[in-house]
């Protein structure tokens, strides 16, 4: 299950984000959705970088029974101009964007591995249909 706190004005149907997480995990997901102000104070907090990014996850320290996987938070700012730049749908930046942040959540991690990371966004664009062009952009 996704637990949305949403902080923007826009409505966001999350259901096909449940489904990923479904076939990925057995715990629950906090998504934060935000602008890219805010998502600059994260970085900047959590990483010492002082810019916007498009998604941040922050994995729980620690597995105990019914605790959150962790968080994935994602700037709306972002999601809406990748869209338009790479001419797809707002949704499957979304898709894309929590993809990454889930897979960040359950250990991958493209900064340090040998391309599993990657490899594992490329299964998942397949898998859900997401448009081809996300893989490129990845790669």
């Amino acid at each position: 299950m996704i637990d949305l706190d949403n902080q923007t004005d826009l409505e966001i149907d999350i259901s096909y984000l449940e489904t990923i997480v479904n076939d990925l995990v057995s715990k629950d997901i906090e998504l934060i959705l935000t602008k890219n102000d805010e998502i600059q104070k994260l970085n900047k907090e959590h990483r010492n970088i002082d810019k916007a990014t498009d998604v941040l996850s922050f994995p729980l320290e620690f597995d105990m029974p019914n605790m959150p996987l962790g968080s994935i938070v994602i700037s709306i700012d972002f999601v809406k101009e990748k869209a338009k730049e790479f001419n797809h749908s707002f949704d499957d930046e979304l898709k894309l964007l929590f993809i990454h942040g889930l897979l960040h959540l359950i250990g991958f991690d493209h900064e340090v591995d040998n391309g599993e990371h990657r490899k594992k966004e490329e299964e998942l664009i397949k898998k859900y249909s997401l448009p081809n062009s996300l893989i490129v952009r990845n790669s």
